[in-house]
């Protein structure tokens, strides 16, 4: 097992990371930016290297002073945590060069799944049920004509090189798609360094349900359930659940089955998760593999008991799983609400200052993965997410109240956040039903 971790990321990340370390009893090294200083997990690390000022460009997204931190410490494995390097082929290459641990899935598994086409067409081989569309890119409008026209309108464009809901345009007919190909293909470079899309049927109503895997290097393989993670703004996540409350048994089982048979194709070793749409049929089509820890990992560990961030720590250290699929026991129902630092009333807008007063919700069955703290400044610079809300109950509607007197407990003075939006959302009557689709959100 590794002495010493160090951690490439910030916030709540990089503080979950902390704690399962030291409950594993591996001493940790933060790398910070300049406007990261006096943040929480800074603080309580065993140690803390600045690795450049604020810019993610120059700090967390800074592949020489990163693998220097690790040097200069003694670190002997790093933990990219969720975003910036944690789904980057050449980061995962260098690290394995100069012989440091990159915890997560190898490097040329993250170069496969992270082109779209490919992963479309390796998991198309393996026997999964792939979204209508080529699986190769197209070349320009000519091309993403002919693929529409096979296929049928409305269709979605998608960057070959994007995730985390961006790169994505949708397409009602000829005329737009001579508009939309040539405004996507440069947002797609600007954002992913990748031009390349892809054309896909546009499915709806529709649920976005992903299954959390883990798996070994010996090709030990469990699945931990699924969340359904369909409420999303811009196609961000808010709001997501285990398990759904739209699959039965048999679905249930199906796609769990699913995703180890696509994790398996392609050797896939770490905690992973397998996306799939979902359609008001129960048909489960593939969308993608992210390869690396979810935001909402916390839903699985809370209807499983199982850590995922240790399992992954063990798995790169060349441990085996210590259960099998047997093993595994489903209980109760979670949900977990993002909260950000963004002002609803002014669409949205980012927020940033200082904490001023900061009360974490507690009693049964609440988790809060949060690195905020009173007097805590929030940083211009990066991701807006400020706090996780978790609540677990024994069944959907209480885990529902008790999400609702959660959020009401939560303070959170001196910036907006989208508090009040959740529970908006939590009091609906489609959501609470659970027969929302992706369209509950008409917000753009």
């Amino acid at each position: 097992m590794f002495q010493k971790i160090l951690i490439a990321n910030r916030g709540e990340t990089a503080l979950r990371v902390i704690r399962a370390c030291r409950e594993m009893g591996i001493a940790t090294v933060v790398a910070y930016s300049d406007a990261d200083r006096d943040s929480l997990p800074v603080h309580i690390a065993d140690e803390a290297v600045c690795i450049g000022p604020a810019p993610a460009s120059k700090s967390y997204l800074n592949v020489p002073n990163i693998i220097s931190a690790a040097y200069i410490t003694g670190a002997e494995a790093i933990h990219p945590g969720i975003g910036f390097l944690a789904e980057d082929t050449y980061f995962a290459e260098i690290c394995e060069k100069y012989g440091i641990t990159f915890i997560g899935p190898g490097p040329d598994v993250i170069h496969a799944m992270g082109d779209k086409t490919n992963a479309k067409a390796e998991m198309r081989k393996a026997g999964l049920p792939v979204i209508p569309g080529r699986d190769t890119p197209v070349r320009n409008v000519a091309d993403a004509l002919e693929v529409a026209e096979s296929i049928g309108y409305p269709v979605v464009l998608k960057a070959a090189g994007g995730g985390g809901g961006r790169g994505i345009r949708f397409v009602g007919d000829e005329e737009e798609m001579a508009v939309a190909i040539p405004v996507a293909q440069a947002e797609a470079q600007a954002s992913f360094g990748n031009p390349r899309l892809y054309v896909e049927k546009y499915i709806s109503p529709a649920r976005h349900i992903e299954v959390q895997i883990l798996r070994d290097g010996d090709g030990n393989a469990v699945q931990l359930g699924e969340r359904d993670c369909t409420i999303q703004r811009r196609y961000q996540k808010l709001i997501e659940e285990s398990p759904s409350p739209v699959l039965d048994a048999a679905h249930r089982s199906a796609i769990g089955e699913a995703a180890l048979q696509g994790v398996a194709a392609v050797d896939y070793t770490s905690a992973g998760t397998v996306e799939f749409l979902v359609d008001s049929d129960l048909n489960y089509y593939f969308m993608e593999i992210n390869c690396r820890l979810q935001v909402e990992h916390t839903v699985s560990e809370s209807i499983t008991g199982i850590d995922l961030v240790q399992e992954q720590i063990r798995i790169a250290a060349g441990e085996s799983l210590a259960f099998g699929q047997d093993d595994i026991a489903f209980r109760g129902h979670a949900i977990e609400c993002r909260i950000t630092s963004e002002d609803p009333e002014h669409d949205f807008r980012p927020e940033s200052g200082e904490v001023t007063n900061f009360l974490a919700p507690g009693g049964p069955g609440i988790r809060i993965d949060s690195h905020l703290y009173s007097g805590y400044t929030i940083p211009p610079h990066y991701d807006s997410l400020i706090a996780k809300v978790i609540a677990w109950a024994s069944g959907r509607t209480e885990a529902i109240e008790r999400m609702l007197r959660a959020l009401d407990e939560c303070v959170i003075d001196g910036v907006k956040t989208n508090t009040d939006f959740h529970c908006k959302i939590l009091r609906a009557q489609s959501f609470r039903k659970g027969s929302f689709d992706a369209n509950l959100l008409n917000i753009g």
